[in-house]
C-alpha cells in the first residue's frame, strides 16, 4: 500500500512533466508558480500560463490535511474524522475559439479512520465540436482505460456524461470524457494499481491536449466565432459555480480561492435568450451537447 507521501510526490512531478509539455505547445509562455499554505494543514503550488495559444490555464497542486468539515462529512456520509486530500487539476482557457477548452483532475483522499479512495478524469468542452477530434479524444482515454480494466471506459464515460451535464440548459458542458469518484479495493483493484491507473490518466493530458491545439492551430476565425466563444465560456462558468462538486469541497474546506477559481475563463459573456441561426456550425454544435452520444 502506497504512503500518502509517495502518492502526494507522484503527483508533484505529474504537475512538472504536465506544465514543460504546456510550455513546449504554447512556444512562449511561461508558468509563473505560486507556492501557499493552508492555515488548516497543507498547502499546494499554484502555476498560471498566459501564453501565445493558452490564454488562461492553471496546472494546479494541492497536498492538504486537518479536520474534515461537519458538513462535508456529512455529505460523503463519514463520521467526524480528519481527512488527507492530494491532487493535480488542470483547466485551460485558449485564445482561439477553434480549439477547445479542457479540464483534468486526478486525486487521491484518506480519512482518519483508515477510509482511502482515487477521483479524477478528463473532459474536453469545445466551443466547436469537430467530431474527428471528438473520436481522437474519446479513443485515447479508452486505450488508457482497456489497459487496466475492459469496465472502466464505457463506465466511466458514462459518469462523464452524467456529471458534466447543465440540468438547467438541458446540454452537457461539452463532449465529456471520463469521470470517476470513490475508486477503491471494491473495484477488485489493489491500491497499486489504482494508483497506476490514476497517473496514467494524468500522462494521458498533455500529448492528447496539444496535439488538439496542434489540429486547431490553422483553423480560421474572426469576431463571430469569437463571440460564440465568449457565450460558451459562459456556459463553462455556469457549471463550475452551480454544479461542480470540486469547487464546493474547495470553498467548504476553506481552501484557497484563488486557486480553486483558477478554472474561470478571463473574459466570458451572456446574452438573453441568444438563439443561433438554424444550419449554422454554432447550432450544429449544440446538437452534439447530449448524454450517451458514442464517439467509438
Amino acid at each position: 500500500m502506497h504512503a500518502k507521501e509517495y502518492i502526494s510526490a507522484q503527483f508533484q512531478s505529474l504537475q512538472d512533466d504536465i506544465c514543460r509539455q504546456l510550455e513546449a505547445a504554447d512556444g512562449t509562455g511561461k508558468f509563473l508558480e505560486d507556492k501557499w499554505i493552508r492555515p488548516e494543514g497543507g498547502g499546494g503550488r499554484s502555476r498560471v500560463l498566459e501564453g501565445k495559444v493558452v490564454e488562461k490555464g492553471g496546472v494546479m497542486f494541492s497536498a492538504v490535511h486537518g479536520p474534515l468539515p461537519e458538513m462535508v462529512a456529512r455529505n460523503m456520509q463519514l463520521p467526524p474524522t480528519d481527512f488527507f486530500a492530494t491532487g493535480v487539476s488542470i483547466v485551460l482557457h485558449p485564445h482561439s475559439p477553434m480549439a477547445p477548452i479542457i479540464h483534468m483532475n486526478v486525486r487521491y483522499f484518506e480519512t482518519g479512520a483508515g477510509r482511502w479512495w482515487f477521483g479524477g478524469g478528463i473532459d474536453l468542452t469545445p466551443h466547436y465540436v469537430v467530431p474527428e477530434d471528438a473520436r481522437f479524444f474519446h479513443e485515447q482515454l479508452k486505450s488508457v482505460c482497456d489497459r487496466f480494466d475492459a469496465r472502466f471506459y464505457p463506465d466511466f464515460k458514462q459518469q462523464a456524461d452524467d456529471y458534466f451535464y447543465l440540468r438547467h440548459r438541458n446540454e452537457t458542458r461539452g463532449i465529456g470524457g471520463i469521470f470517476f469518484d470513490y475508486l477503491d479495493e471494491k473495484t477488485g483493484l489493489s491500491q497499486e494499481n489504482l494508483f497506476d491507473f490514476v497517473l496514467a490518466v494524468g500522462q494521458t493530458f498533455a500529448p492528447v491536449y496539444t496535439e488538439l491545439l496542434r489540429r486547431a492551430a490553422d483553423r480560421p476565425w474572426g469576431e463571430p466565432e469569437k463571440r460564440w466563444q465568449m457565450l460558451r465560456r459562459g456556459r463553462y462558468v455556469e457549471f463550475n459555480l452551480v454544479w461542480d462538486r470540486g469547487t464546493k469541497f474547495g470553498l467548504e474546506t476553506n481552501g484557497r480561492v484563488e486557486s480553486i477559481l483558477m478554472s474561470m475563463p478571463p473574459v466570458a459573456h451572456w446574452a438573453y435568450n441568444y438563439q443561433p441561426e438554424p444550419e449554422s456550425i454554432e447550432s450544429a454544435t449544440l446538437g452534439w451537447l447530449r448524454k450517451g452520444v458514442e464517439w467509438v
